[in-house]
Protein backbone atom coordinates (compact mmCIF):
# COMPACT_ATOMS: atom_id res chain seq x y z
CA UNK A 1 0.00 0.00 0.00
CA UNK A 2 3.07 2.27 0.92
CA UNK A 3 4.27 1.72 -2.73
CA UNK A 4 1.43 2.22 -4.73
CA UNK A 5 0.96 5.47 -2.67
CA UNK A 6 -2.36 5.10 -0.58
CA UNK A 7 -0.19 5.04 2.36
CA UNK A 8 1.64 8.33 3.63
CA UNK A 9 5.16 8.75 5.20
CA UNK A 10 3.24 9.64 8.34
CA UNK A 11 1.06 6.24 8.97
CA UNK A 12 3.04 3.40 10.70
CA UNK A 13 1.98 0.01 10.49
CA UNK A 14 2.77 -2.63 12.75
CA UNK A 15 0.82 -6.07 13.45
CA UNK A 16 -0.95 -6.59 16.70
CA UNK A 17 -3.70 -9.19 17.97
CA UNK A 18 -3.33 -12.44 16.37
CA UNK A 19 -1.11 -11.80 14.05
CA UNK A 20 0.75 -10.39 16.50
CA UNK A 21 0.40 -13.94 18.75
CA UNK A 22 1.36 -16.01 15.42
CA UNK A 23 4.93 -14.29 15.33
CA UNK A 24 5.50 -14.88 18.89
CA UNK A 25 4.73 -18.60 18.92
CA UNK A 26 6.95 -18.85 14.91
CA UNK A 27 9.70 -17.67 16.98
CA UNK A 28 9.31 -20.20 19.91
CA UNK A 29 8.45 -23.15 17.50
CA UNK A 30 11.73 -22.38 15.67
CA UNK A 31 13.78 -22.76 18.95
CA UNK A 32 12.52 -25.81 19.65
CA UNK A 33 13.08 -27.33 16.36
CA UNK A 34 16.90 -26.41 17.16
CA UNK A 35 16.06 -27.67 20.60
CA UNK A 36 14.89 -31.17 19.23
CA UNK A 37 18.09 -31.61 16.73
CA UNK A 38 19.99 -31.08 19.38
CA UNK A 39 18.22 -33.64 21.96
CA UNK A 40 17.88 -36.12 19.27
CA UNK A 41 21.46 -36.14 18.35
CA UNK A 42 22.51 -36.59 22.16
CA UNK A 43 20.46 -39.75 22.35
CA UNK A 44 21.47 -41.15 19.48
CA UNK A 45 25.24 -40.31 20.75
CA UNK A 46 24.12 -42.26 23.52
CA UNK A 47 22.88 -45.37 22.09
CA UNK A 48 25.77 -45.61 19.64
CA UNK A 49 28.07 -44.43 21.95
CA UNK A 50 29.94 -42.25 19.49
CA UNK A 51 29.29 -38.86 18.28
CA UNK A 52 30.18 -39.82 14.64
CA UNK A 53 27.59 -42.47 13.49
CA UNK A 54 24.46 -40.05 14.34
CA UNK A 55 25.88 -37.62 12.01
CA UNK A 56 24.70 -40.00 8.99
CA UNK A 57 21.43 -40.14 10.78
CA UNK A 58 20.52 -36.50 10.93
CA UNK A 59 21.66 -36.57 7.44
CA UNK A 60 17.46 -37.93 7.09
CA UNK A 61 16.15 -34.42 8.48
CA UNK A 62 16.95 -31.94 5.39
CA UNK A 63 15.56 -34.60 3.40
CA UNK A 64 12.42 -34.58 5.26
CA UNK A 65 12.11 -31.51 6.05
CA UNK A 66 11.90 -31.00 2.34
CA UNK A 67 9.53 -33.79 1.87
CA UNK A 68 7.56 -31.88 4.15
CA UNK A 69 7.45 -28.74 2.05
CA UNK A 70 6.55 -30.68 -0.47
CA UNK A 71 3.59 -32.83 0.67
CA UNK A 72 2.46 -28.88 1.95
CA UNK A 73 2.58 -28.16 -1.30
CA UNK A 74 0.76 -30.31 -3.17
CA UNK A 75 -2.37 -30.16 -0.59
CA UNK A 76 -2.00 -26.43 -1.53
CA UNK A 77 -2.27 -27.72 -5.03
CA UNK A 78 -4.28 -30.42 -5.32
CA UNK A 79 -7.23 -30.47 -2.43
CA UNK A 80 -7.64 -26.55 -1.10
CA UNK A 81 -5.26 -24.12 -0.10
CA UNK A 82 -3.18 -24.90 3.35
CA UNK A 83 -1.30 -22.16 4.96
CA UNK A 84 1.65 -22.47 7.24
CA UNK A 85 0.20 -22.14 10.58
CA UNK A 86 1.02 -23.18 13.85
CA UNK A 87 0.10 -26.59 14.27
CA UNK A 88 1.73 -26.95 10.57
CA UNK A 89 4.91 -26.21 11.95
CA UNK A 90 4.49 -28.50 14.51
CA UNK A 91 4.72 -31.03 12.09
CA UNK A 92 7.92 -30.49 11.61
CA UNK A 93 8.74 -30.72 15.06
CA UNK A 94 7.44 -34.43 14.64
CA UNK A 95 9.50 -34.83 11.92
CA UNK A 96 12.60 -34.71 13.84
CA UNK A 97 11.94 -37.48 16.08
CA UNK A 98 10.25 -39.81 13.29
CA UNK A 99 12.55 -39.65 10.37
CA UNK A 100 15.72 -40.86 12.22
CA UNK A 101 14.15 -44.23 13.45
CA UNK A 102 14.86 -45.50 9.89
CA UNK A 103 18.08 -44.52 9.12
CA UNK A 104 19.05 -45.75 12.83
CA UNK A 105 17.71 -49.07 12.24
CA UNK A 106 20.15 -48.95 8.78
CA UNK A 107 23.02 -47.88 11.08
CA UNK A 108 22.74 -49.99 14.16
CA UNK A 109 21.95 -53.08 12.15
CA UNK A 110 24.88 -53.07 10.16
CA UNK A 111 27.44 -51.72 13.37
CA UNK A 112 25.88 -54.96 14.77
CA UNK A 113 27.18 -57.09 11.38
CA UNK A 114 30.30 -55.78 11.19
CA UNK A 115 30.57 -56.51 15.13
CA UNK A 116 29.54 -59.90 15.99
CA UNK A 117 29.45 -61.33 12.51
CA UNK A 118 32.84 -59.42 11.31
CA UNK A 119 31.46 -58.29 8.10
CA UNK A 120 33.29 -55.80 5.97
CA UNK A 121 31.72 -52.41 6.07
CA UNK A 122 29.55 -52.77 2.61
CA UNK A 123 28.42 -56.31 2.81
CA UNK A 124 26.88 -55.26 6.67
CA UNK A 125 25.78 -52.06 4.86
CA UNK A 126 23.80 -54.26 2.22
CA UNK A 127 22.65 -56.76 4.55
CA UNK A 128 21.21 -54.33 7.16
CA UNK A 129 19.34 -52.49 3.84
CA UNK A 130 17.95 -55.97 2.31
CA UNK A 131 17.02 -57.22 6.46
CA UNK A 132 15.47 -54.05 7.81
CA UNK A 133 13.60 -52.60 4.58
CA UNK A 134 10.68 -54.92 5.11
CA UNK A 135 10.26 -53.40 8.88
CA UNK A 136 10.67 -50.00 7.53
CA UNK A 137 8.53 -50.14 4.90
CA UNK A 138 5.62 -51.78 7.30
CA UNK A 139 6.29 -48.80 9.90
CA UNK A 140 6.09 -45.95 7.27
CA UNK A 141 2.88 -47.58 5.71
CA UNK A 142 1.28 -47.68 8.78
CA UNK A 143 2.27 -44.10 9.89
CA UNK A 144 1.04 -42.75 6.36
CA UNK A 145 -1.97 -44.39 6.10
CA UNK A 146 -2.97 -43.98 9.57
CA UNK A 147 -2.92 -40.05 8.76
CA UNK A 148 -4.36 -40.14 5.57
CA UNK A 149 -7.57 -39.08 6.77
CA UNK A 150 -6.03 -36.33 8.42
CA UNK A 151 -5.23 -34.86 5.12
CA UNK A 152 -8.11 -36.12 2.59
CA UNK A 153 -11.68 -36.69 4.70
CA UNK A 154 -13.60 -33.21 4.58
CA UNK A 155 -15.93 -32.12 7.61
CA UNK A 156 -15.42 -29.52 10.57
CA UNK A 157 -12.30 -29.00 12.04
CA UNK A 158 -10.56 -30.77 8.99
CA UNK A 159 -8.11 -27.76 7.71
CA UNK A 160 -6.50 -27.72 11.16
CA UNK A 161 -4.88 -30.81 11.13
CA UNK A 162 -4.64 -30.93 7.67
CA UNK A 163 -1.35 -29.09 7.16
CA UNK A 164 0.09 -31.40 10.46
CA UNK A 165 -0.42 -34.49 8.23
CA UNK A 166 0.54 -33.75 4.98
CA UNK A 167 3.66 -32.09 6.52
CA UNK A 168 4.76 -35.78 8.47
CA UNK A 169 3.25 -37.69 5.57
CA UNK A 170 5.43 -35.93 2.84
CA UNK A 171 8.58 -35.81 5.12
CA UNK A 172 7.87 -39.65 5.47
CA UNK A 173 7.72 -40.89 2.18
CA UNK A 174 10.27 -38.55 0.93
CA UNK A 175 12.82 -39.37 3.71
CA UNK A 176 11.84 -43.50 3.40
CA UNK A 177 13.02 -43.36 -0.13
CA UNK A 178 16.31 -41.46 0.24
CA UNK A 179 17.44 -43.11 3.30
CA UNK A 180 17.43 -46.42 1.47
CA UNK A 181 19.49 -44.96 -1.26
CA UNK A 182 21.60 -41.92 0.69
CA UNK A 183 22.31 -43.16 4.39
CA UNK A 184 24.02 -46.28 3.38
CA UNK A 185 26.29 -44.19 0.70
CA UNK A 186 27.17 -41.36 2.89
CA UNK A 187 27.93 -44.05 5.98
CA UNK A 188 30.05 -46.17 3.72
CA UNK A 189 31.78 -43.04 2.63
CA UNK A 190 32.28 -41.21 6.60
CA UNK A 191 33.55 -45.07 7.57
CA UNK A 192 36.31 -44.87 4.59
CA UNK A 193 37.13 -41.69 5.21
CA UNK A 194 37.27 -42.65 9.67
CA UNK A 195 39.53 -45.73 8.20
CA UNK A 196 41.52 -42.74 6.32
CA UNK A 197 42.28 -40.89 8.86
CA UNK A 198 42.74 -43.08 11.74
CA UNK A 199 43.96 -46.29 10.32
CA UNK A 200 41.55 -48.93 11.64
CA UNK A 201 38.10 -50.30 10.60
CA UNK A 202 35.30 -49.74 12.62
CA UNK A 203 33.87 -53.03 14.45
CA UNK A 204 30.75 -51.94 16.03
CA UNK A 205 29.07 -49.70 18.46
CA UNK A 206 32.14 -50.24 21.18
CA UNK A 207 34.42 -48.61 19.04
CA UNK A 208 32.04 -45.65 18.49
Amino acid sequence: MRADGLLGDDVRVRLAGTADKLQVTFDVLKWNFVLALIITYLLMAALFESFFYPLVIMFSVPLAMAGGFLGLWLVSQLLTYQPLDVLTMLGFIILVGTVVNNAILIVHQSLNFMRDQAMEAREALREAVRTRVRPIFMSVGTSTFGMLPLVLFPGAGSELYRGLGSVVIGGLVVSTLFTLLLVPALFSLLLSLRTLLTGRAAKGVEEG
